[in-house]
């Protein structure tokens, strides 16, 4: 049976942590910044963990290679 490939889309946009919990970018940071407050702007510079445990399931599941 051939290697199992991990995901290319999966792998540029979520991350690791050391502990296993999988982290991803804040969306709505890319254009349109004039209008978007510098609190607004400076939260979404900052990862995000994703809560939804199902979900993080299935994202790790798409990084294992």
């Amino acid at each position: 049976m051939p290697k199992m490939k991990s995901h290319k889309g999966a792998r540029k946009r979520f991350k690791l942590t050391g502990t296993g919990k999988v982290k991803r970018r804040r969306a709505f940071k890319s254009h349109i910044l004039t209008k978007k407050t510098s609190k607004r702007k400076r939260r979404l510079r900052r990862s995000a963990i994703i809560a939804t445990r199902g979900e993080a399931k299935t994202i790790r599941r798409l990084l294992q290679a």
